[in-house]
């Protein structure tokens, strides 16, 4: 399988079935303004990367980088090319494009009452199969508690929350919620 990554730029097709998808796959509670995720996107920190496999578009990835830290933040594969293994193919190529750094992503809480649980499992499980581990920390980012899981070591809440300080900017920082929550 051949994925290709290139980034997303305002205005360009790629822009547009990115937002499209981002709009199906992420619920509105864990969606950030898509707008804001272009515009930030142009800093040389943030990544936004669409990925086409065998010349059919597949999805995007957006890595937002602060030191040698690297955090996943959305990661979207379209519903047709699901399944065809071009999500873990996407991990192991960004495992290589940030090779030497510590990448981390959050996942919805594994809560046995919500009405997603077996697709939480599951998710957590791809990503456990992708190499991640449970970094046992949680993450709270508005309204929403998420569980962290991690490559290449663990990731500190003070780091956490430079490199969201420096993505959001302090303005927003302190308007929206968003913490590391240890669990141990």
């Amino acid at each position: 399988m051949k994925l290709n990554f290139k980034r997303v730029k305002t205005g360009s097709p790629e822009a547009r079935m990115s937002k499209a998808l981002y709009s199906r796959a992420f619920p509105d509670d864990e969606r950030a303004p898509f707008l804001m995720l272009l515009l930030k996107s142009r800093r040389k920190s943030v990544d936004f990367w669409s990925v086409s496999c065998e010349g059919q578009w597949a999805g995007f990835i957006y890595v937002v980088n602060s030191a040698d830290l690297s955090y996943v933040f959305y990661l979207a594969v379209t519903e047709e090319q699901r399944g065809k293994g071009i999500g873990s193919g996407i991990l192991k190529s960004v495992q290589q494009l940030y090779k030497g750094r510590r990448l981390f992503l959050a996942i919805e809480q594994i809560d046995e009452d919500s009405e997603n649980y077996q697709e939480r499992v599951n998710r957590k499980n791809f990503y456990l199969r992708c190499g991640f581990k449970e970094l046992h920390r949680k993450l709270r980012e508005g309204v929403v508690t998420y569980d962290i899981l991690g490559i290449g070591g663990d990731v500190t809440a003070k780091e956490y929350k430079k490199l969201m300080t420096d993505y959001a900017g302090k303005v927003l920082s302190r308007v929206f919620t968003m913490e590391f929550v240890d669990t141990e």
